[in-house]
């Protein structure tokens, strides 16, 4: 039994290429290119079928979906010192902590 659908799939018009693109997140080296929209997926998803099954027999553990995976809400990102400074006189003066700020920016409610 195949976990394909459990991935994240999406489908996109290439003008460079005037065919649809198939793409799953979780295999970023994967696409699949078709004139028709429904084609490309399904194209993309017999692929990534056809390359579970290569690595089950060769012994390679497939990637974990996107969807299945637990997340803890923190990531640690590296910007400049001077940014950093800014950004922390930035919430002092709006009183709010530098992560509500941050996320905030995000677009996410802290």
């Amino acid at each position: 039994m195949s976990n394909a659908e459990h991935y994240t799939y999406r489908v996109r018009w290439s003008s460079e290429d005037q065919e649809f693109i198939g793409s799953v997140a979780e295999f970023p080296s994967l696409s699949w290119l078709d004139t028709a929209q429904i084609e490309a997926f399904v194209g993309i998803r017999r692929l990534v079928e056809s390359v579970l099954v290569d690595m089950t027999e060769s012994g390679e553990t497939p990637p974990v979906p996107i969807g299945e995976r637990s997340y803890s809400g923190r990531f640690l990102i590296r910007i400049p010192p001077e940014q950093h400074r800014a950004l922390a006189l930035e919430a002092a003066e709006q009183a709010v902590s530098l992560n509500r700020l941050a996320a905030s920016r995000l677009g996410v409610a802290a």
